[in-house]
């Protein structure tokens, strides 16, 4: 559940990333997108989008163009900002299609909410961002007379009697 959650926060927040998406920003026409072949990517747009490759046939015209965008947009970007898009396409790539799906229809839910609650979910995920946490470190925890040293095999209880 936390996991589809990242993934959905992620999703939003790339979509807010992308030029027409901020808030205040009047909605312009677009063309209607062209769906293209794998085939029909330069060898750069397919080197950043190799993940998708297996799920590219089953992607619609607007997610083609969509795609299509950050792969051009890609060697301008800061290697930051590089690093943040493969993982992105990574975690979207290891989805299921029903995962997929589920991530959608909460940015559809997401996108029909009054400005306001856009830009508080877009708050709270940048403050989950900002508590990334150093793993523990694993505990020391001494012996105890009796019992057997760390990392050694624990002993057998003797057989209950009859």
């Amino acid at each position: 559940m936390a996991r589809l959650l990242v993934t959905a926060l992620t999703l939003l927040l790339l979509a807010f990333s992308l030029p027409g998406h901020a808030a205040g920003q009047p909605a312009t026409p677009k063309p209607a997108a062209k769906t293209l072949t794998w085939e029909q990517l330069t060898p750069q747009q397919q080197q950043v989008l190799a993940e998708l490759a297996p799920e590219w046939g089953k992607m619609s015209a607007k997610q083609h163009q969509d795609l299509v965008r950050v792969a051009n947009k890609y060697p301008k970007m800061k290697p930051k900002e590089q690093e943040r898009v493969r993982r992105r396409i990574a975690r979207w790539a290891s989805l299921t299609p029903e995962q997929r799906k589920a991530a959608r229809e909460r940015y559809k839910n997401i996108k029909k909410q009054p400005p306001e609650k856009q830009k508080e979910v877009k708050k709270k995920w940048e403050h989950y961002q900002s508590r990334k946490v150093p793993p523990a470190a694993p505990i020391a925890i001494p012996p105890t007379p009796n019992a057997p040293a760390q990392g050694a095999a624990p002993a057998l209880a003797p057989p209950a009697k009859q």
